[in-house]
């Protein structure tokens, strides 16, 4: 299995940058709950373990793996409401959490690598967008641990509040149980209702 290595770190670090770090969201596809992104700026001498696209670990390992990262590297977090993704759509949404993210980085970074094929448009720091990046950068990996680590124990704290929608195993994402609950117990105040599938619920004639 291909893991992610540090030669597009080494490679901004040839050209003179010193700080650089991996950003990523999670969350683009679920009908609840917000958009969560991370920026995280690694020590290269002191590289957590077994990092990996976040999607590619047990729920286990990742949870170990985001804890590891939160002790030896800096990390920030950030995120894009409901609100704001139903009123801006969800793209420019999760660009803004990256935003976010990477400005609440004190001291700032100096290089990014943001996972994707699109960089955000208000950063001004100099940036590289790198598509499936969690599978190639490791800087971009611990971004997607920490972020995807995050929504979903949000997801189960707000699951706990709506139960039903099984978001505490679907992290708010179309499963069937989620779908279903729609339909009979209706829509909740964190349900985005720019997704088709909320839409047609609140608007169905």
């Amino acid at each position: 299995m291909e893991q992610p290595d540090n030669s597009l770190e080494i490679a901004a670090h040839a050209k003179g940058y010193l700080r650089i770090a991996g950003v990523d969201e999670v969350g683009r596809g679920p009908l609840a709950g917000p958009v969560t992104a991370a920026a995280v700026v690694l020590d290269m001498a002191d590289l957590p373990e077994g990092l990996n696209d976040s999607k590619k670990l047990s729920p286990k390992k990742r949870a170990a793996l985001a804890t590891e990262i939160w002790d030896r590297a800096e990390v920030s977090l950030a995120e894009a409401s409901v609100e704001e993704i139903d009123s801006i759509n969800i793209l420019r949404a999760s660009h803004l959490a990256m935003e976010r993210a990477v400005a609440a980085l004190n001291p700032p970074p100096d290089y990014l690598l943001i996972d994707g094929n699109l960089i955000p448009r208000d950063l001004t720091i100099k940036a590289e967008a790198v598509v499936k990046g969690d599978g190639k950068s490791v800087s971009i990996a611990a971004a997607s641990i920490v972020a995807k680590e995050a929504r979903d124990n949000l997801m189960v704290d707000l699951a706990q509040q709506f139960p039903g929608y099984g978001w505490e195993k679907n992290a708010g994402y179309p499963s069937k149980q989620h779908r279903e609950a729609l339909v009979e117990l209706g829509v909740t105040p964190h349900h985005r209702r720019s997704f088709k599938p909320v839409h047609k619920i609140l608007y169905q004639e």
